[in-house]
This record gives structure tokens, C-alpha cells and sequence, in this order.
């Protein structure tokens, strides 16, 4: 049931509410955050602005350059699903770590943010010496971000790993386009989407990167057919995705789709696609922007709360633009004020 269709709650398939306003399905990460030049970024060998998989041995290569890094466990749509409890929502997580120190404070720190999060721990991981993932991120003087992610045990999710009793209790499950890099999640994704559908809940992407769109295209087009209902993505990359040479463009590939799109587009606030045609919401204004990183993170949680808590699409990228507002006024992909009471403040959350 495509999310656009109803503002309230989706039906699970015994005909009452869903349990979990989100399940998300991503890479476990701890994130290694630390403020960079750019004669400092040129070093490291990662391309300004995008994301980059690299190995163990290049993250170790890169933390050492490194001076106080700060610690926190993420992956993208961790971030949202911890946006959403902040918000008063109920979210879930699936993802692989490793039965390592990291990978029990990453549960750890997940469950403490009000995220259901039961791990069941990579065998296989071990096997191969892989340790929890992380993604290490350098933020420059413009506030853009460069990672470098080292998936490690994420890389190891396959449909075994997804728990269908969580998946069939969202309203809505959330895929990460990062973990399309891996093809064993592939698999696991695909599986989670239609069990979803099965239960009457709806599904969404988040485009994530748009190197990865790049990499992926064909196979994200094909998504759109049949496992999702919702599509996540900034301008570079709903443009990137649908071959536009403008994101005018792209918005119009985009509505042929008949799917829920909202594009951001930075300063310029966002564009969601309605069954009455695209609507343009302002961005919220910030003081100063320090750290992009999780924008589009905090942005997907204030729009997938304000759809399961009966808001419309245009509400809720009201609600999400000031999310996304909040956590780019500060370094770190996690809000450092109380969501909920900024969002009342603000008059954005559902009567």
C-alpha cells in the first residue's frame, strides 16, 4: 500500500495498527567524526563530498591521520530510526555487526536511543576476521562531508539475518542504498520488501549517495516497479537516477512512477511529489551550518514520522526540514536537542 495513499497508520495483516512506525534495514557503522582541511582531505585519498567503501587496512591509514576523532554508532538509516524515537515514534533496526567490543556498544548505544535492535551476531564475520563496521567522516570548513566506510561485518547481512517477525510489524520499512553495494543484501532487502507488503506495511528508499545511485541505477529503476512506494533522495540523485538533465526533469520522470518522491535540495528546501501534483517546501532556516552530515538522515525520520502519525506529505517535509536543520547546526549525524519538545515549539507535530 503505497504510504501516499493514507497519511494514518498502515494496516498490519491482522487488521490492526502496525506495532513499529519504522523498521530499517542498513549497515551498522560506528562513525569516526573529526573537522578536516581541504589540503588535509587531499591526502587521504577520498573524493570531496561523496562516499567511498574502503578496506581495513586504508581505515586504519586514514583514522592515524586522525587527531580526537568523536565516536557514534551509526549508518544512515540508524540515524533515522533514532530520529524517529527522539521524535516520540516506535522504530526498529536490522543490520549485521560482529561479536566484537564495538559491535556490543553499537547495540548498546541503538537500544539506549529507543530503537528495538536484537542482533543476531555474523558468524561469518568471524570467520573472516571482520570486525563491525565504520564509516570515517571528514567534515571541511563549507560544512560538506567525505566518507569512508569500511563495512566489515554489515557486509555479511543475507536474508537470513532479517528477523520477518520485526519486518511485519512497521508501518513502514526502510531500505539503505548504501547496503545495495553488497549482494548478499540484495537479497535480504528484496525479502524484507515483500514481506512487508505482505503484511499491508509500505516501503521506502533512501538513495543514499549519489555514487552509489551511479552504480546501481537499472537495478533502483527496477526497485521502483514493484518493492517501493516511497522514494528518498536528494536533487544529485533523483537526477542522477532518472538520466534528467535538470531536477525540473527528473521531478517529472519522477511523478510518471505514481510513487511518494520528496526531493531536497539543500538550502532550497524540498520538493514532494503528491497525488495533486509537486509542492515546494521552504527549508528551515539555521543559524550557521557547521556539519552536513545526516541531513538527509534527520530529514527522512521528521518525513516518515509525519506520515505514520497521520501528518500529510507536505506536513511532514515541514517537520523533517526542521530535523534536518537541527542537525546540521552541529557536527555528528544525531540531534543534540530535544526533537519532540522543538518540533512542539515549532507547531510541526500531529495534533
Amino acid at each position: 500500500m503505497p504510504a501516499h495513499e493514507s497519511a494514518q497508520s498502515v494496516p498490519s495483516q491482522n487488521g490492526t495498527a502496525a506495532e513499529l512506525d519504522l523498521v530499517a534495514i542498513g549497515s551498522p557503522l560506528l562513525d569516526v567524526i573529526e573537522m578536516t582541511t581541504t589540503q588535509q582531505l587531499a591526502m587521504v585519498s577520498l573524493e570531496k563530498g561523496t562516499m567511498t567503501l574502503i578496506d581495513l587496512v586504508t581505515a586504519n591509514a586514514v583514522q592515524e591521520l586522525m587527531g580526537a576523532p568523536r565516536f557514534v554508532s551509526g549508518g544512515s538509516v540508524a540515524n533515522t530510526a533514532v530520529g524517529i524515537a527522539e521524535l516520540g515514534g516506535t522504530a526498529g533496526y536490522i543490520g549485521a555487526v560482529a561479536d566484537d567490543d564495538v559491535g556490543r556498544t553499537y547495540t548498546e548505544n541503538l537500544r539506549r536511543a529507543g530503537v528495538e535492535y536484537e542482533p543476531s551476531f555474523s558468524e561469518s564475520a568471524a570467520g573472516d576476521g571482520l570486525g563491525t563496521g565504520r564509516c570515517i567522516v571528514l567534515i571541511t570548513e563549507d560544512a560538506d562531508r567525505t566518507m569512508g566506510t569500511y563495512l566489515g561485518a554489515a557486509s555479511t547481512l543475507s536474508p537470513a539475518g532479517v528477523p520477518t517477525g520485526l519486518v511485519e510489524r512497521a508501518s513502514i520499512v526502510l531500505l539503505e542504498g548504501y547496503l545495495w553495494d553488497v549482494p548478499a543484501a540484495k537479497e535480504a532487502m528484496r525479502h524484507a520488501a515483500a514481506t512487508a507488503h505482505e503484511a499491508e506495511g509500505s516501503v521506502a528508499l533512501s538513495l543514499s549517495d549519489p555514487f552509489c545511485v551511479g552504480r546501481h541505477q537499472r537495478e533502483f529503476l527496477e526497485l521502483l516497479l514493484d518493492d517501493v512506494d516511497i522514494l528518498l533522495g536528494n536533487e544529485e540523485e533523483i537526477t542522477m537516477l532518472f538520466g534528467a538533465s535538470s531536477h525540473k526533469d527528473a521531478l517529472e520522470a519522477a511523478e510518471e512512477t505514481g510513487l511518494l518522491v520528496v526531493m531536497t535540495r539543500g538550502a532550497q528546501g524540498s520538493v514532494v511529489l503528491t497525488p495533486h501534483g509537486p509542492k515546494a517546501v521552504a527549508a528551515a532556516q539555521v543559524e550557521k551550518v557547521v556539519d552536513t552530515t545526516g541531513a538527509g538522515d534527520l530529514f527522512a525520520a521528521g518525513f516518515l514520522y509525519g506520515l505514520t502519525h497521520g501528518m500529510d506529505p507536505v506536513e511532514s517535509a515541514r517537520l523533517a526540514s526542521l530535523c534536518a536543520a537541527e542537525v546540521i547546526s552541529h557536527t555528528g549525524a544525531r540531534p543534540e536537542v530535544d526533537l519532540r519538545a522543538l518540533a512542539g515549539a515549532a507547531g510541526l507535530l500531529p495534533e
